[in-house]
């Protein structure tokens, strides 16, 4: 058994990571600030001790895994370094642990998460299965024969892995204080493609992935039928959507989910496709795919009287809009209030009037404070540069929520990266 500790250990992968290091018999503890995070719940319900950063939590004996966002001049670090301990960045940790199962890498600019959550619990269902989720969700399991993780392309972080499969979603270009264009980002996941052993299942309807060169097979899903995986016949509900699957057009199977919008569809069928091409049977990935009940902070619902509330984590003009499709399918008659935090200067800078556009496609739009990161927390622009484009919209603190309170019978998506979450808990108070 080996004891380990993590540095940054209410980062989401982190968090994930230290729990199936606990959960497959290691003694495990972390350090991190003192701000609480959603990620530290399931810390704390296994007891894995969670410390405030101090070079005094550095002993003898111990392996350090370092979170990314934390330089090697990091007090804990720099004390780990002089006692002579093992120092192993997250990523790099993470390529060495997946080798001992059949690994999936699910990456993608939107969807990673609930893709990566969504195949979890469907091989689940049909061989014991160890799992990463970006949303600070982890399970390790002894007798593990795969092993399902979420892969990001931030900083190409995800060059640290070499799966034996890898589902790409899509290609989009985000993280723009890092990656030039959406050149530089296609060219991370082509670098990616060719690191992957058995095969890559990619959405067929991004012009980007439909030019991914790699050495193993690459297999297409999608809604247009020149891909392997084919969605056709869709029948959308305020339960769910169905849809029948085409391999190669030949008609497999017809599939039920209790998810919305055409995203859903998308991650599910690359699920599908997967567990296709493992010889998961039909049944099974039914079975898993109608129990499933998502990931955190993926349009988490809550009721208050005749008010839907909705929290998610969409932070870019493509899942704002796939969010707010998403709550039209579900509650066609009612109003749909967006309630938006950007996620960093750079990202809402670059994408000033697509924020605009997407958002417009709700009923009403108001817009919190711009929120930074350890990487930059200010910018020369304010959040009033994006009210400015969007007729209507209203400017709200946690002091003013109470203007929420004119929209009966409405939903209401809280959406963004940061702590638009407090937003939403000022509003709930009100409520009750």
């Amino acid at each position: 058994m080996t004891k380990y500790h993590f540095t940054g250990i209410k980062g989401s992968g982190m968090s994930s990571l230290a729990q199936i290091l606990h959960d497959v018999g290691n003694e495990v503890q972390g350090s991190d600030i003192e701000k609480y995070f959603f990620t530290e719940k399931p810390l704390h319900e296994r007891d894995i001790k969670v410390l405030l950063f101090d070079e005094a939590n550095i002993e003898e004996g111990i392996t350090i895994i370092a979170g990314n966002a934390f330089p090697d001049s990091h007090p804990e670090l720099v004390k780990a370094k002089e006692l002579g301990l093992p120092i192993i960045r997250y990523h790099e940790f993470l390529g060495n642990y997946m080798s001992q199962f059949t690994s999936v890498a699910v990456t993608g600019a939107h969807g990673k998460t609930s893709t990566t959550g969504l195949l979890s619990h469907v091989l689940s269902g049909y061989k014991p299965t160890t799992f990463l989720i970006g949303d600070g969700t982890g399970k390790g399991m002894k007798d593990a024969a795969n092993f399902v993780f979420e892969a990001c392309e931030y900083r190409r972080h995800f060059l640290a892995y070499h799966p034996d499969y890898a589902i790409m979603t899509n290609i989009d270009f985000d993280h723009p204080d890092y990656f030039h264009d959406v050149d530089d980002v296609f060219n991370a996941f082509q670098s990616m493609a060719m690191q992957v052993k058995k095969g890559i299942i990619a959405c067929g309807d991004d012009k980007y992935l439909q030019e991914i060169k790699a050495p193993v097979p690459v297999l297409y899903y999608g809604f247009g039928e020149q891909n392997d995986f084919a969605a056709r016949n869709l029948e959308r509900t305020t339960e769910g959507t169905s849809f029948d699957v085409f391999v190669r057009h030949e008609f497999y199977h017809r599939f039920t989910i209790p998810l919305f919008g055409d995203h859903a569809v998308l991650n599910s069928l690359a699920v599908i496709s997967l567990c296709h091409y493992e010889d998961v049977p039909a049944e099974i990935i039914q079975k898993g795919l109608e129990t499933f009940e998502g990931v955190k902070r993926r349009f988490t619902e809550t009721i208050i009287g005749d008010r839907m509330i909705i929290d998610d984590y969409a932070h870019h003009p493509t899942e704002i809009k796939a969010t707010i499709q998403s709550a039209r399918q579900k509650y066609p008659d009612r109003k749909i209030i967006s309630i938006f935090q950007p996620h960093t200067f750079t990202r809402t800078q670059k994408f000033l009037n697509e924020f605009g556009e997407s958002l417009n496609l709700s009923d009403q739009v108001f817009l919190c404070d711009i929120f930074g990161s350890a990487r930059e927390n200010a910018g020369d622009l304010t959040i009033h540069t994006l009210a400015d484009i969007i007729e209507g919209s209203i400017i709200l603190t946690e002091e003013n929520v109470n203007q929420l309170l004119r929209y009966d019978n409405a939903v209401f998506l809280f959406m963004g990266a940061g702590d638009v979450q407090k937003y939403q808990q000022a509003f709930e108070e009100k409520l009750v």
